[in-house]
């Protein structure tokens, strides 16, 4: 079990979006089992490779509520979003400390290459939508609060911050 350390906001690795995988790699595999040993450890229900420095296309997510049901995507884009929105307080362990409410669609189908190397396309509805969206805009350089008024943000950067 490797838990790794989250990159602190505003490291620039945050802001930038992440290389696409041509094809998966022996070191993908074990950035995926990282994403899931840091992501159960405190606990959440995602993470994207760039949270934890790695600038490749790999996300996990894991809403259960058993646990162990983790899906390893690679290079995941959004094919189609339900025009329900759904809200959700969303946080982020690379700015610890602060959350907020941010609508997004409440069901999504989204296409990824799985861990054998395949590409596949999958539905996720409710929390599991949720986290999937969150983490495809942290390899895509965006955090949840970009989501947020430009004053909404400010106040939650600052807050972080005090925190800090």
């Amino acid at each position: 079990m490797t838990v790794r350390k989250c990159i602190p906001w505003p490291d620039k690795r945050l802001r930038t979006a992440a290389e696409e995988v041509k094809d998966l790699t022996d070191e993908d595999r074990q950035t995926w089992q990282d994403l899931i040993d840091t992501m159960e450890a405190m606990p959440g229900v995602g993470m994207g490779a760039n949270q934890i420095g790695v600038m490749r296309q790999l996300i996990v997510v894991d809403a259960s509520s058993e646990r162990g049901q983790a899906v390893k995507m690679a290079n995941p884009s959004i094919l189609h979003s339900s025009i329900e929105d759904r809200e959700h307080e969303e946080a982020s362990p690379n700015l610890p400390g602060v959350s907020a409410k941010i609508k997004r669609p409440r069901a999504v189908t989204v296409r990824y290459m799985n861990e054998d190397g395949m590409v596949t396309r999958r539905d996720f509805v409710g929390l599991w939508a949720t986290s999937v969206q969150h983490q495809i805009d942290h390899i895509n350089g965006k955090m949840y609060f970009d989501h947020l008024s430009r004053t909404k943000r400010e106040m939650l950067i600052k807050k972080a911050r005090k925190l800090a």
